[in-house]
């Protein structure tokens, strides 16, 4: 498994994080069906967002000195975290650098959290539901909900459930 940090993003780390995004936009593009825009690019508002809104937090999954993922935390001052965006680069995938990032994210921010995801997105499905019972055991929760002014898409998956200080990773 790469050895993997994980750290808070500042203005600095942005052009980075919005190189991943583009990567992470293109997977998704295969569950969603978008198309980039006429330039390439993919819509990144949520990502704006992470580095200007005081209640969300992006971080950039490192291996060493490359990047290897990001993620973004929404919901820090409620009372409900909620996995925004988390994406790894695929040559660090399936070796366990997702899974420890995941890890060590809800053991920064402990209590309730939320995670969403597709049902077509089966990499997820398998991920998010291991990393939860890595972290939760069995006191985890999953429904679907309808997608907010999208009723022409499937429902997202979320999971849910709590930790306390110490009990994540």
């Amino acid at each position: 498994m790469p050895d993997i940090s994980l750290r808070l993003a500042g203005p600095a780390d942005k052009p980075v994080a919005e190189r991943l995004w583009l990567m992470f936009r293109h997977d998704m593009s295969e569950v969603e069906g978008e198309l980039p825009a006429p330039d390439g690019s993919f819509r990144d508002t949520r990502l704006h967002r992470a580095f200007a809104d005081p209640d969300r937090a992006p971080y950039l999954l490192m291996s060493g000195d490359r990047p290897a993922g990001f993620a973004v935390v929404r919901g820090l001052t409620g009372r409900t975290r909620v996995m925004n965006s988390f994406f790894v680069v695929r040559g660090a995938r399936r070796a366990g650098a997702g899974t420890q990032a995941a890890q060590d994210l809800v053991a920064r921010h402990p209590g309730a959290w939320e995670i969403a995801f597709q049902d077509a997105n089966r990499g997820a499905v398998r991920f998010w539901r291991r990393v939860a019972t890595e972290i939760a055991g069995d006191a985890w929760t999953e429904e679907r909900r309808p997608v907010p002014n999208h009723p022409d898409l499937a429902p997202d998956v979320w999971i849910s459930f709590s930790t306390t200080a110490g009990t994540a990773g």
